[in-house]
Parts: C-alpha cells; sequence; structure tokens
C-alpha cells in the first residue's frame, strides 16, 4: 500500500460511491497564543495499492511537536477490498480522521508521520505559527 494523497482540512466526507469532498484545505494555522487548542481538523489520506494489497493492513499515525513531544498517537487497521475496475486503475481507499481538540504547545512544524505494516509512508507537516500583532 502507497499514499498518494495525505492533507489536512476543516472538514471532509466520502459519499457512498466513494467520491472524497474536502472543505477548507491548509497546512499552517495561526494561533494568538500557547497553548492552543484547535476545535477540529481532518486528516485526509488517500491508500492506493493492486489487487495484491488486498486484506488487512496495520496502520499507524503519530502527530509530533518540533521539539519531538509526541501529541498524537492511532493504530488500527486498514481494510482494502478490490472494487469494480480496480484491476486497471488500482484500489483507491479513502480515509477521512476527524481530530478534536488537539493542543499545540508550541510554534513550528509539526508532522503527521504515517506508517502502514510497519512501513513509513508519508510524513505530512503541519505549521503552527503565532499571530504577529498589528500595530
Amino acid at each position: 500500500m502507497e499514499i498518494d494523497l495525505a492533507l489536512t482540512a476543516d472538514a471532509a466526507t466520502i459519499d457512498g460511491s466513494g467520491k472524497l469532498n474536502l472543505l477548507g484545505i491548509f497546512d499552517q494555522i495561526s494561533v494568538q497564543q500557547f497553548p492552543a487548542r484547535h476545535g477540529r481538523l481532518a486528516l485526509v489520506l488517500r491508500f492506493l495499492g493492486g489487487a495484491g494489497d488486498a486484506g488487512t493492513h496495520n496502520l499507524s499515525i503519530t502527530l509530533a511537536s518540533p521539539g519531538g513531544e509526541q501529541l498524537l498517537s492511532l493504530n488500527g487497521e486498514l481494510n482494502v477490498r478490490p472494487g469494480r475496475g480496480s484491476l486497471q486503475t488500482g484500489i483507491r481507499v479513502p480515509h477521512v480522521i476527524n481530530l478534536d481538540g488537539i493542543v499545540f504547545k508550541e510554534q513550528g512544524i509539526h508532522t503527521f508521520d504515517i506508517v502502514v505494516n510497519g512501513r513509513h509512508k508519508a510524513t505530512l507537516p503541519l505549521t503552527i505559527a503565532k499571530r504577529s500583532r498589528m500595530a
């Protein structure tokens, strides 16, 4: 399994046909002060594989601060089934994870790391910046 799409958004859904709907894609959050609690963000991933990737895969997602503190750790399973036409186009599995109330303690580049079956597949940076005061 590979990852061909990784992003953060204000909201995301997957409809009944598997279509991914995104609202408010971003890679930076501006805050007044630290620590800062962010209400909700959607971590959006799309996994890509071939027919041989059908089955269950171990998935691990971590979020680390610039200083290396682990802010979030998620572990689970990704169940992959081939669909119609997947032999020609590959298997694409969209996945949306809503994350509520993450507390950021420092500014800088935070990173989501995504690991599938023990192998690192993607790093997604998210910059947390302190708003400058207007004069």
